[in-house]
């Protein structure tokens, strides 16, 4: 597996939390040394300063949104005083914070934005089971994802799920999902990480919800590092599903995580559940 890609995935998903570059060469299994150069040559960037890139953007649109609190923002970025944020800020856009606040535009800064993981397709693509899975509520964390983010923020939309799965009424079980619904002719849809509910009644606002039909799925097992299913999931929809003479189904799609899925490594597998019809 790529390191660099396990790295992306790795950045993204713990963004607002303490991040090393030991931290980050672990996880993709090499060295420090190995990681430096590896991430480099795929992306561009050295590893922290895209960390810094990513976190200082973020900071730039909850200022351009009005944030009040700098220091609370500096904290967030992992600087220790509103002083050295400032000076990494100005440093980074040639604007400090309180100008950006004030301005509330970010039509002249250049935002780093999330790096898309790799999406070629896999040479070889197990079998799928097939499943009639039952009625699902689902509440959870939702966005909109259009072309031009492709999804490369769905890692930070998990770490903010995780920060606020408490919050979530009525959940059933300890099962993850990942669901893709609502899309339209442009690719656009909506992407909600969330778990299984009894109801929507008492869902507070941060929430949205989505109805799972009963549906016959098309079931693949991905086992590989996460920062790797866009490959798995390019494959089902560009090789496997043509080949295999059956039909698509108007209804969602999702990812489900089990317990034996490990959050903050990226590793121990998930499902990727495609609604077909014959």
């Amino acid at each position: 597996m790529n390191p660099a890609q396990k790295a992306l995935w790795y950045i993204e998903s713990h963004l607002a939390g303490a991040l090393t570059l030991d931290e980050i060469a672990a996880i993709g299994g090499v060295s420090r040394f190995h990681m430096v150069r590896a991430f480099a040559a795929a992306t561009g960037f050295s590893v922290m300063r895209y960390v810094r890139a990513r976190r200082l953007s973020n900071a730039a649109r909850a200022l351009a949104s009005g944030a009040p609190d700098i220091l609370s923002l500096a904290l967030d970025a992992d600087y220790s005083s509103h002083e050295a944020f400032t000076r990494a800020f100005r440093d980074h856009f040639g604007v400090t914070p309180e100008s950006v606040r004030a301005g509330t535009c970010l039509d002249h800064l250049k935002l780093q934005e999330p790096i898309v993981m790799d999406s070629t397709a896999l040479d070889h693509l197990k079998a799928p089971r097939f499943e009639t899975g039952k009625a699902l509520l689902v509440a959870g964390i939702g966005e909109r994802i259009n072309h031009e983010n492709n999804g490369a923020g769905i890692p930070s939309q998990w770490q903010r799920f995780h920060r606020t799965i408490d919050n979530v009424p009525g959940r059933i079980g300890k099962v993850a999902y990942g669901v893709c619904c609502n899309g339209d002719d442009a690719g656009n849809f909506d992407y909600i990480a969330g778990v299984e509910v009894t109801d929507f009644t008492d869902l507070p606002r941060e929430f949205q919800g989505v109805r799972i039909p009963e549906q016959k799925y098309a079931v693949f097992t991905h086992t590989d590092h996460i920062s790797t299913i866009r490959r798995t999931v390019n494959t089902i929809w560009n090789h496997w599903l043509p080949a295999s003479g059956m039909k698509a189904a108007d209804a969602p799609n999702f990812e489900r995580y089990d317990e034996k899925f490990d959050s903050s490594t990226g590793h121990g597998g998930l499902e990727i559940w495609i609604p077909i019809r014959d």
